[in-house]
């Protein structure tokens, strides 16, 4: 899709988008194919051009895939949604949601024979806005309850089927968020290593450009101007959520999930409403999944190594190193001061933190 004009500053961007903000609010359900011309425009981090809509930043086809999920999606009681922002932990869930749901008809003792050996978590917890779909969402119909889905759409764009209840219909949300400063890291390096896939892809987001230095990216970051962007926003809906409606969204922390694995897996399977029994627990399931989980067993599997998944990306590129505070191997004290700052401004009130929690529970 061509551009309608030159880029723009973020805060000019705000501008237009409130000059189209009433058409949005008058129809949610807007098609967005149809409006994305007049939606504003910026250089964003990656390299794409981002369209500015509903306050975050997105490619034209993420767009297209946001617009697609509110035509065709049809949410059940007994759905689960793998919620977060980009490189935050996305993979791990996936794998650790797939495990725990599905434990009884694929074991994490049975080796070689479980699904994870053989597929991406990508492949086995599909995005909400990537599937495939046809004029029916037909593909959403197929798949069998309880359906485990994935997604990085901000909360209030996703599908009024999902956040517009208060009875349970529209399932149940899990979130996982990550320190900006690690995410930032992760997102820099992800990228470096899949840009030039993206950008091959039709309507990725306008003519291919340069990836950005670290520090420009960084810049990029911190204004907001990210995919999904800006991350603390994206965090703070949810997190808003959760605290309204506590037995519909589990809110976790990539940092707590590290430190307990155990116990983060234990409180997912049970907001699932797959808990484990006392004998599963002495029998080491819980034990088993994290340990088919890991990264260092993830990371080294044939299929991760050599296969590809979800628009030809390269499994590869999901598994690096996942430790906490990478970020200073890559960022100046400075870089980070800033960039904690602009998160401390922005979350001022919300008693939303971000890193290991117990700051902030209820």
């Amino acid at each position: 899709m061509a551009s309608t004009g030159a880029p723009m500053s973020a805060g000019a961007a705000v501008e237009k988008e409130e000059a189209v903000a009433s058409a949005v609010i008058a129809n949610p359900h807007a098609d967005l194919a149809e409006i994305m011309p007049s939606l504003p425009t910026a250089p964003g981090f990656p390299p794409y051009r981002l369209r500015r809509y509903g306050g975050f930043w997105h490619t034209d086809l993420y767009l297209k895939f946001i617009g697609a999920s509110h035509a065709c999606f049809k949410p059940r009681p007994t759905d689960v949604l793998l919620a977060s922002f980009p490189k935050t932990g996305t993979t791990w869930l996936k794998a650790l949601a797939f495990s725990a749901l599905n434990r009884a008809a694929h074991p994490p003792s049975v080796g070689a024979d479980h699904p994870l050996h053989r597929n991406s978590p990508h492949d086995l917890v599909r995005f909400l806005e990537l599937a495939d779909q046809d004029d029916d969402g037909l593909i959403y119909e197929e798949i069998p309850s309880p359906r485990l889905l994935a997604t990085h759409v901000p909360y209030s764009l996703l599908p009024r089927g999902i956040t517009g209840t208060k009875d349970g219909s529209g399932g149940r949300i899990v979130y996982v968020c990550r320190d900006p400063k690690d995410t930032f890291v992760s997102f820099w390096h992800y990228h470096e290593k899949t840009t030039a896939t993206l950008q091959r892809m039709a309507d990725v987001g306008g003519a291919s450009a340069a990836m950005p230095t670290f520090e420009e990216a960084f810049e990029l970051f911190c204004q907001g101007q990210s995919v999904a962007g800006p991350q603390w926003r994206h965090t703070l809906e949810y997190w808003e959520a959760s605290r309204r409606s506590p037995d519909q969204g589990l809110f976790l922390r990539y940092e707590d999930m590290l430190l307990d694995p155990s116990g983060s897996l234990m409180k997912l399977a049970a907001f699932m409403a797959c808990p484990f029994s006392p004998e599963e627990e002495a029998a080491g399931v819980v034990r088993d999944i994290v340990e088919l989980c890991s990264l260092g067993t993830l990371k080294g599997l044939e299929v991760n190594r050599r296969g590809s998944t979800m628009l030809g990306l390269k499994n590869e590129a999901f598994f690096r190193n996942g430790t906490v505070g990478d970020w200073s191997n890559c960022m100046t004290p400075a870089m980070a001061a800033r960039l904690d700052g602009i998160v401390a401004e922005a979350l001022q009130g919300s008693m939303l933190t971000f890193g290991a929690s117990s700051k902030d529970e209820v």
